[in-house]
């Protein structure tokens, strides 16, 4: 439909290719169209704006959403983060009477083809990708189609799909900020490359870093140095830090002792600080400093974006979720 152009019947018909006259009769409510083919057609009308003179006389659109959360880090060292992102999300769509269906997928298969097939088994006519940054194939199916799509703790850099997820910016602006304010200005980030997510969490310690002259920075990246390598380079005093900020607590407490115990070979007062606040971060001795991401919120915020698209709100909207800092154990004043 070209821009501007007020949406018809026919365009309605177009998008779910059935005849103008079943478009006609869904709108009007007459009898012989199934209850699928009336939301449907409800459902794109209230997509492309289109003003039916026919009330809806009672007819509810059908809310099922698919849900599709990654395998690998729902069974791994972020299974806490997504667990609650899911009972967030539960708690959401009970409120709002929408059918959720949770289900756990190897990231590496969702493909188009992958989603298509488990769109059409469940009847969604909402998808929820969780953690999970579709492909372009993906993405421009979802758009053909008119899918309501909301990614979970993910974002689209084009706008195209609305998105929750943590103010990771932020969040790392802070912690930075904090190492900054107890002394600290030769300062590490350990952090992961392709996630825009986590490139946000990069770019708001590079920011901090930016905005204290006399601090210094210096970024390594995981997918280029493992974290066992890092450990050994903090060890033998290659990068002349005082303090160390990854980029996630699973990878920050897997250093506390080494860096930390009685028996490390680090200077009086360096510091470690994560991100998350997962179960573990508690687990650590001493206790990791981190920064607080409220999960459980991260999730009703997603449902309550993909029941406003399937109402037929069409604006893209990216919410954030603040954060708190969690001081704990591991951040000292150096000396």
């Amino acid at each position: 439909m070209a821009p501007g152009k007020r949406a018809s019947q026919a365009d309605i018909a177009d998008k779910l290719g059935v005849s103008v006259s079943t478009v006609s009769r869904a709108l009007a409510n007459e009898i012989g169209i199934s209850d699928a083919v009336r939301a449907d057609v409800q459902r794109v009308a209230l997509m492309l704006g289109y003003k039916s003179k026919h009330p809806p006389a009672g007819v509810r659109l059908d809310k099922r959403a698919l849900a599709l959360v990654p395998l690998n880090s729902a069974v791994g060292s972020l299974a806490s983060f997504y667990y609650d992102i899911v009972e967030g999300m539960r708690a959401q769509a009970d409120a709002l009477g929408l059918v959720l269906d949770v289900r756990l997928v190897n990231e590496d298969l969702v493909t188009l083809d992958f989603v298509r097939r488990q769109v059409s088994k469940t009847g969604a006519n909402g998808l929820i990708l969780a953690g999970i940054d579709p492909d372009e194939a993906l993405a421009q199916w979802v758009l053909d189609n008119d899918l309501a799509l909301v990614l979970a703790n993910g974002s689209d850099p084009l706008m195209r799909f609305s998105s929750v997820c943590p103010a990771n910016f932020y969040g790392a602006y802070r912690a930075t900020q904090h190492l900054i304010d107890v002394g600290h200005r030769k300062i590490l980030h350990y952090t992961y490359r392709h996630r825009p997510t986590i490139l946000q969490r990069r770019r708001g310690f590079e920011a901090a870093v930016a905005a204290n002259p006399g601090t210094e920075g210096v970024v390594v990246i995981s997918n280029e140095h493992t974290s066992k390598d890092l450990l050994a380079d903090l060890l033998d005093g290659k990068y002349d830090v005082t303090a160390v900020f990854c980029w996630n607590d699973s990878v920050a407490v897997t250093m506390v002792e080494s860096l930390l115990g009685q028996d490390s070979p680090m200077r009086t007062g360096f510091s470690i600080m994560g991100f998350d606040d997962l179960p573990i971060a508690g687990m650590a001795s001493p206790r990791l400093s981190t920064v607080r991401v409220d999960r459980e919120a991260l999730g009703r915020g997603v449902v309550r974006l993909l029941a406003n698209r399937l109402d037929g709100e069409p604006a893209v909207q990216q919410l954030e979720i603040g954060l708190s800092l969690i001081d704990g154990e591991t951040v000292h004043q150096p000396l």
